[in-house]
């Protein structure tokens, strides 16, 4: 056998016995069309762990329009990448494939499909149709369920059609009878691996950044105009360049977080260039873009809210419990008697007649815990035991015993890197000082994009003032800032220990009335115009965790007491009692000596 151009040599090839380290295992292959696929083919790949029997391979059809991002994640698998052509000369003991599309009957071995999302709820043409398909009256079939997608010459392409729950059985016969007989069911690995991670939950929200008291919301679409990010419906208008417009104006900053998830086919048919340029102002205002191979079960199970639409992700949300709005749910895009479709018909719609804050306030005040039950006994009809049951089939398929030293295993969730929130954007801060007594004063903080009015706090605000991240890109507003911060370790040497930068920013904007260097997750250096340079630490949590609020927020409550006609000299060694919405924070104030900071009267910006 000739060698085609980028064929492996080992460890399988015409000549491979004289180069592989371990003979006679038996052959794996992972069939990989696009990320999406991809993401699924992994959660089940720990079901091979551990097997000397078994080498494993991966290889892309190149048959789905999203080909970006596959070549990086596959060198990420680090396992044997085979180009197909030579696939379709080479005999494999089982292919594994998470969708359909391509040549997946020219497959020496027996095959089996998983789905890659809850099931099979979309309807979507093939690519050939107009070629092979059948007349369907310009109806689109269901993805995965339909012969379209199912039978090559009548006959199933896989051996093996991997169902969760009876009622995608009950769906499979009566549009395609034919592939009936080649179902089985085992479950959803990924639902399996979010319940396994359900009581990591408050480790998870720490990582994104949410405190206590803060109510996390994730913005979550899939891909096609139709969807959240597309736009919604055709004839709504844009609902986007609204919702990202209200979470930066309606959601104070210490009363909430934000993230979006975004289908993989976003990110990589747009490119991750794009998607950053479009969310820019919206990212620096605060709403974090969860890369689209990692985090995003995290993010559903630190949710407090998902804002959707009929992705798989959504309909995942609503089965862990989370409270969920819809922003976009375009029914004719899905099959009708889908739990995703049941789904859209049940559950509350956002509308831009609405505060957005008014909405998610009372999808969560309102959340039955039970409202998503049957739902939830839809996502699998073996809750927790994927992996046991796709281990099973997978060795039947192979045939070979399964190992018997060991169970059979998903990985487990892992805890996303530490991501709180950068916000570059101005914040626009209001304030209330209690009269009398020690310093006591509530601030609400509301980032101030292009596209925002000004936010609107409610009643019972005296004070307000602008902070402005010297980072920011809006160099223009840093001269006319009242507060300028800065987020650095305190011994970077770029800028100097916290004090000097301070003297230095005070000097640099004029304007500016304090300055705050934040060099920890609970504390900051705030330089006077005064002449007093201050410490402000946040006390400990009764577990002994540091107050997750940003330190900034006590800075500008230092500002707006100053500010008041508080006096500076009772500051240092008090402490300040600071308020974001429900949360009360104490902070300690100490002098900080020797603080190079101009001698002058303090005065607001």
């Amino acid at each position: 056998m000739r060698h085609g151009a980028g064929w492996l040599r080992v460890p399988v090839g015409a000549d491979a016995g004289r180069w592989v380290t371990r003979r006679g295992f038996r052959r794996v292959l992972f069939v990989v069309h696009n990320v999406t696929s991809a993401t699924r083919l992994l959660d089940v790949l720990p079901l091979f762990h551990d097997d000397l029997r078994v080498q494993m391979f991966a290889a892309c059809t190149g048959s789905s329009p999203f080909q970006a991002g596959v070549t990086e994640l596959l060198e990420a698998a680090g396992l044997p990448v085979l180009p197909w052509e030579q696939v379709e000369r080479t005999r494999f003991d089982l292919a594994v494939s998470a969708s359909y599309g391509g040549r997946l009957r020219a497959i020496d071995g027996k095959l089996l499909v998983l789905s890659h999302g809850v099931g099979y709820n979309k309807k979507l043409a093939t690519p050939d149709a107009g070629r092979r398909t059948p007349d369907t009256g310009h109806q689109a079939p269901v993805f995965g369920l339909s012969p379209e997608w199912l039978l090559a010459d009548g006959r199933p392409l896989a051996d093996v059609t991997v169902l969760s729950h009876p009622e995608q059985l009950e769906r499979l016969r009566d549009s395609c009878p034919e592939a009936a007989p080649t179902a089985v069911l085992a479950g959803d690995p990924c639902y399996d691996r979010i319940l396994a991670a359900l009581p990591e939950r408050d480790r998870f929200r720490r990582a994104f950044g949410v405190a206590p008291g803060q109510r996390l919301v994730v913005v979550s679409s899939t891909w096609a105009p139709r969807s959240l990010f597309g736009g919604g419906p055709d004839d709504a208008g844009d609902l986007l360049p609204w919702l990202l417009s209200r979470l930066a104006a309606e959601l104070p900053a210490d009363e909430y977080r934000t993230v979006a998830v975004l289908h993989p086919n976003i990110w990589y048919g747009h490119g991750p260039g794009q998607i950053g340029a479009w969310l820019d102002n919206a990212r620096r205002a605060g709403l974090d873009a969860v890369p689209p191979l990692d985090g995003w079960r995290q993010a559903l199970i630190a949710a407090d809210c998902v804002l959707g639409d009929h992705s798989s992700v959504t309909y995942y949300a609503a089965s862990i419990g989370v409270p969920v709005l819809l922003g976009a749910f375009p029914q004719q895009d899905l099959d009708p008697h889908s739990p995703v479709a049941a789904l859209g018909r049940t559950t509350p719609h956002l509308s831009r007649r609405l505060g957005l804050r008014e909405q998610i306030d009372s999808a969560v005040e309102t959340h039955d815990p039970g409202r998503y039950k049957e739902f939830a006994e839809q996502v699998s009809s073996a809750p927790g035991g994927s992996a046991a049951l796709l281990r099973s089939l997978c060795y039947g398929l192979i045939g070979i015993d399964e190992p018997g030293d060991h169970p059979a295993l998903l990985e487990p969730l892992p805890l996303p890197p530490h991501r709180p929130p950068h916000r570059t954007v101005p914040l626009r801060v209001y304030s209330r000082v209690r009269a009398g007594g020690p310093p006591e004063v509530s601030v609400a903080r509301y980032a101030v994009t292009g596209q925002t009015a000004e936010p609107d706090p409610g009643a019972g605000y005296d004070g307000a003032h602008t902070v402005v991240d010297e980072e920011t890109p809006e160099v223009s507003r840093l001269r006319i800032a009242d507060v300028v911060v800065r987020y650095a370790a305190a011994g970077d040497p770029r800028l100097g220990p916290p004090a000097a930068w301070a003297a230095e920013a005070l000097a640099r904007y004029p304007y500016c009335g304090l300055a705050a260097y934040v060099d920890g997750p609970d504390r900051c250096v705030v330089g006077l115009r005064g002449g007093e340079v201050l410490r402000l630490t946040a006390e400990a949590a009764e577990d002994g965790r540091a107050d997750p609020c940003d330190p900034a927020a006590y800075a500008s409550a230092l500002y707006a007491w100053l500010t008041g006609g508080g006096p500076v000299a009772s500051v240092p060694g008090a402490a300040i009692v600071v308020t974001t919405g429900a949360a009360v924070h104490r902070v300690r104030v100490e002098r900080v000596p020797g603080g190079p900071v101009p001698a002058e009267r303090f005065r607001s910006g």
